[in-house]
């Protein structure tokens, strides 16, 4: 369902999401198959932002909008 190179950023997401982060030399040299430095530091920069906007909600009871309402029908495609 995802491409190669859509797996390997979520392989990147799931591992950097971690506590604590779990990003291995292996995992590194896979999405470096697939993305540039810069495009790494963008996708790194975008999970991280992504986890501590998540992190910050969920500490102080902010509900979701459905902005994002297309994330829940992908979620339920990939299961």
């Amino acid at each position: 369902m995802f491409t190669e190179n859509e797996q390997a950023a979520l392989k990147l997401t799931e591992a950097m999401t971690k506590t604590p982060p779990e990003v291995t030399d292996d995992l590194y040299k896979l999405v470096r198959e697939f993305f540039s430095e810069g495009e790494i530091v963008e996708l790194a920069a975008r999970i991280g932002i992504e986890n501590f906007r998540s992190r910050v909600n969920r500490c102080f009871g902010v509900q979701a909008t459905n902005v994002y309402s297309q994330l829940g029908d992908l979620l339920k495609r990939v299961g």
